[in-house]
């Protein structure tokens, strides 16, 4: 990038520090992985700083960054999964043995949340537990309102089926 405007590096230093936390939050809830949260965050502002002029100028910049990070963590969900693929076939299969799960109902959530497929966990972190709008939700996944209600009521469907349906209800607010 050029030589950059005084008043857009400080737009942009205001923007990382009022959304930095949240797009690693978000980052983190949708891989499920701590360490590469803020990887990711970084990854995505590091892409909106080159992009700046344009997301500046955008509705909802806000809504661009957290498209951002949505997409760099399907990518690396995608590679993820080849990777293990590939390793899978070189490694031989070994039972793992796992003893009775005594963990808190947040884990429980979160591993149950790596069973949705993407769109569908997308919707329901960005609903449930960024407490977007259906609006908001679908800017930043750039899907229709339709989509975002119809995935955010499979995926909650879902995720009662995984888990007490209690929890499930306190965890997400009885909201749909």
């Amino acid at each position: 990038m050029g030589t950059v405007p005084p008043d857009a590096a400080a737009e942009f230093h205001d923007f990382f520090e009022r959304h930095h936390a949240g797009l690693a939050r978000l980052a983190h809830l949708l891989t499920g992985d701590a360490d590469a949260a803020d990887d990711l965050a970084a990854d995505a502002l590091v892409a909106l700083w080159h992009r700046w002029d344009r997301v500046r100028a955008a509705d909802h910049p806000a809504a661009y960054a957290r498209g951002v990070v949505a997409n760099l963590a399907r990518s690396r969900i995608r590679s993820a999964v080849r990777e293990r693929r590939r390793v899978a076939l070189v490694w031989p299969l070994r039972a793992e043995h796992a003893d009775g799960p005594d963990v808190p109902a947040v884990v429980d959530v979160q591993q149950a949340l790596r069973t949705l497929p993407f769109r569908k966990r997308a919707c329901v972190v960005l609903r449930h537990a960024f407490d977007l709008s259906e609006r908001d939700t679908a800017l930043a996944l750039g899907i229709s309102v339709g989509t975002v209600k119809s995935q955010t009521s499979k995926g909650v469907a879902q995720l009662e089926k995984l888990l007490d349906s209690d929890a499930t209800a306190e965890l997400v607010g009885e909201r749909r």
